[in-house]
């Protein structure tokens, strides 16, 4: 495999749109989101050297903007909810399905993780996808946690992108209610 090169000349042409949908997507909020893709962009110019070539560029910079929105809710939400998410779904390689927040530093970042918070958030994660509809919480999970193209995944389950799309959207919310309701507030 060729190692990716990072282009921060084209960041903010070939990825703001998206960073930025991904973002609002997260913390539902058009401004804040504006300042995490551009904390993400400071973030991954500092970190640049740091940049070992295994990941695209985009998928690298999904990784900052993922520590930048947990940064996020660490600052608002109680105690349990500055437990930054790591999850595990197994396979044959061992970090397969891991968030990648693990795999960039984030210099701004001051709190510790606690495994047994990161362990019960990941539990509560999984419950709260296991009260998804079959077919939603499929959708969510092949896109969100295993990055799977949005082609390959409608070439798959028969579906066209608008209704992809519709379903990740419905299972987020989903998902954000259901930790709401069952982490967060605990």
């Amino acid at each position: 495999m060729v190692p990716h090169e990072l282009h921060p000349d084209n960041w903010v042409d070939n990825y703001a749109d998206y960073l930025f949908n991904y973002a609002v997507g997260r913390v539902s909020d058009a401004e804040i989101a504006k300042d995490l893709v551009q904390e993400t962009f400071f973030a991954g110019l500092n970190s640049a050297k740091n940049y070992k070539g295994d990941a695209a560029e985009r998928t690298w910079l999904i990784a900052i903007l993922k520590r930048k929105v947990i940064d996020y809710y660490r600052k608002i939400n109680s105690k349990k909810g500055k437990a930054e998410v790591r999850m595990s779904y197994g396979g044959n390689n061992d970090s397969e399905g891991d968030w990648l927040e693990e795999q960039v530093a984030d210099p701004f970042s001051t709190l510790e993780n606690d495994t047994i918070e990161n362990e019960e958030l990941g539990n509560a994660i999984q419950d709260c996808i296991g009260k998804l509809p079959k077919k939603q919480a499929l959708v969510f999970k092949m896109k969100t946690i295993q990055g799977i193209g949005t082609e390959d995944i409608c070439k798959e389950l028969g579906i066209n992108p608008s209704n992809l799309w519709v379903m990740i959207h419905r299972a987020r919310t989903a998902l954000m209610g259901c930790l709401n309701q069952n982490w967060f507030n605990l």
